[in-house]
C-alpha cells in the first residue's frame, strides 16, 4: 500500500515532511549549479541535518541510498526532464519522463516520486506534454504502490527571473492545483502565495491531499524562516525547499532551523538560533 512509503516520508510526531530538493542538475541550467557543484558533500551535510526526505535525479539517488543506517532521509526521485528554466527560453521547448520511472523508483528504494505540472504563459504545449505525463505515471503508481508528488508550477514570464520565479497569484495556483488533486496525486507539491494568510485556500482546495510548499527563489533567512513558519500555521503538510538550503552558508543549520518550525512548531526567530553566523 502507499501508506507503507507515506510512512517512511512524513515524520510520525508532527504528520509533517521536510522534503529537500537538489535535482535541480537535471535542467541544464549553469546557475542552478551552485551549491551542489560537489552534490556528495551536500548529500552528507544534508544527511547529517537528518531531513525526512531527500529529493534526488535518477543519476544521482545512488548517493542517497549508498549511504548505510536506517536512518537516512528517504528518497524521493525527480522522473522528469524540461527545459524550461532559462531567462531566455530555447526554440524546442520539452518535458520528458525517464523511461520505466516507478521501476527506476523502486529499485531505488524511492519512497515517492515527483513530477511536475507546468503552467507557463503562452506554451500550452508544455502543459499538454506534463499532463501526458502525470497520465502515463500515475497507473504505474498505483500498480506498485508507490506515491506521486504533483508539483503545480505557474511561471511568470521567464524573461523576469527565469522559471523559478514564483507568480504567487492565488487565482492561478488554486485551479492548477485542483487540476493536480484530479489528475490523482497522493501529494501535492505547491508554490507560496504573495500573500502568505490565503494560503489555506490552496490547503482546501486540495482537499484530502496534503500540501508540501515549493521554496522557489533564494530569499533572505528572516524571508523564509518567517514564511514557513505561517504557511505551517495556514495548514501546508510540510514544505520542498532546495536553493534557500543548498545555497546556504550554513546548510545544515537552515535545514535544522526549518525542521524545528515544521515538525516542533518553533516561531522564526526561535528557529534562527540553529544558523551559524555568516
Amino acid at each position: 500500500m502507499k501508506a507503507f512509503r507515506l510512512n517512511r516520508l512524513f515524520n510520525a510526531k508532527s504528520g509533517r515532511c521536510f522534503d529537500v530538493a537538489v535535482d535541480h542538475g537535471f535542467f541544464n541550467e549553469r546557475g542552478f549549479l551552485q551549491g551542489i557543484e560537489n552534490l556528495e558533500l551536500c548529500v552528507r551535510t544534508l544527511v547529517e541535518a537528518a531531513p525526512d526526505a531527500i529529493q534526488l535525479t535518477i543519476g544521482q539517488a545512488p548517493i542517497l541510498q549508498s549511504i548505510a543506517g536506517r536512518e537516512k532521509p528517504a528518497l524521493v526521485l525527480r522522473t522528469d526532464v524540461a527545459n524550461v528554466y532559462g531567462k531566455e527560453l530555447p526554440r524546442s521547448l520539452f518535458s520528458r519522463m525517464i523511461a520505466q520511472p516507478v521501476e527506476q523508483a523502486l529499485r531505488l528504494d524511492a519512497t515517492c516520486v515527483v513530477v511536475n505540472l507546468f503552467r507557463i504563459p503562452g506554451e500550452p504545449e508544455v502543459m499538454d506534454q506534463c499532463i501526458e505525463n502525470i497520465l502515463r505515471l500515475k497507473p504505474e503508481c498505483d500498480r506498485y504502490a508507490m506515491p506521486l508528488m504533483i508539483e503545480p508550477l505557474v511561471f511568470r514570464p521567464n524573461e523576469q527571473a527565469g522559471g523559478y520565479l514564483v507568480d504567487g497569484d492565488l487565482e492561478k495556483i488554486l485551479p492548477l492545483v485542483r487540476q493536480a488533486v484530479e489528475l490523482g496525486a497522493d501529494i501535492i507539491k505547491a508554490d507560496p502565495t504573495d500573500d502568505v494568510s490565503v494560503y489555506r485556500n490552496v490547503v482546501e482546495i486540495a482537499g484530502r491531499i496534503p500540501v508540501l510548499v515549493r521554496g522557489g527563489g533564494k530569499a533572505s533567512d528572516s524571508e523564509i524562516l518567517g514564511r514557513t513558519e505561517k504557511l505551517i500555521q495556514q495548514g501546508a503538510a510540510g514544505i520542498v525547499y532546495g536553493r534557500n538550503i543548498i545555497q546556504h552558508h550554513d546548510p545544515a543549520g537552515m535545514t535544522r532551523a526549518l525542521m524545528s518550525i515544521v515538525h516542533e512548531g518553533a516561531t522564526a526567530t526561535e528557529a534562527a538560533k540553529q544558523i551559524k553566523a555568516a
